[in-house]
């Protein structure tokens, strides 16, 4: 399984699926990793396994649209199977999400369909859930509305501040997308052998 990651920072669920393919634990390659930050520690850490890294900054771009046709120059010349968001922090276009409809995968730190968007944590605590989590899902045309394909609870502690609770959703989400793309992957090899 070919996987192409966008990321917008530190790149921790980059790592942990780096990791999962390196012991073995998951049947993927990375075959590029697109930043729209040149300052991202996500894009050092790629460029230092040896990925086919990229930072297509969108500040040297004239359009919303200039931008998304380089991502797209970059992610059609690596034909990834799947494209991974990991901390990407832009919005896509409708017809960006169309082209990869079903092969484009999100991980926002909520369990969906509660809590969609930004400062999804905060929302919680606010909100006095008492669990919240993670969503692996496939990116659609709406914010974090897409088909669910596997989500991870995580308690709302007494005590906890927005911080809190998202170190503890993000040791969720390390697993959560590993064993996401593990599945596709089997469904993958088990298309292929039919």
């Amino acid at each position: 399984m070919r996987l192409a990651v966008l990321l917008s920072g530190r790149g921790s669920n980059f790592q942990a699926i780096h990791e999962a393919i390196q012991r073995g634990e998951l049947d993927a390659e990375i075959v590029c990793v697109i930043s729209n930050r040149p300052d991202a520690p996500g894009i050092a850490r790629a460029r230092g396994y040896g990925y086919d890294a990229h930072v297509i900054d969108p500040k040297k771009l004239s359009t919303r649209a200039a931008h998304e046709a380089e991502v797209l120059g970059v992610l059609e010349n690596a034909r990834p199977d799947y494209i991974v968001l990991a901390g990407y922090m832009r919005l896509l276009s409708a017809g960006f999400v169309e082209r990869w409809r079903d092969r484009f995968l999100n991980l926002p730190p909520s369990r969906l369909r509660a809590f969609p968007g930004v400062d999804a944590q905060a929302q919680a605590i606010a909100n006095g859930a008492e669990v919240s989590g993670c969503t692996v899902h496939f990116v659609d045309e709406n914010l974090d509305a897409g088909p669910i394909i596997l989500q991870r609870s995580v308690p709302v502690l007494p005590d906890d501040t927005a911080e809190t609770l998202s170190a503890r959703i993000l040791e969720q989400e390390h697993i959560a997308y590993v064993e996401a793309l593990r599945r596709l992957s089997n469904e993958q090899r088990a298309t292929s052998n039919e």
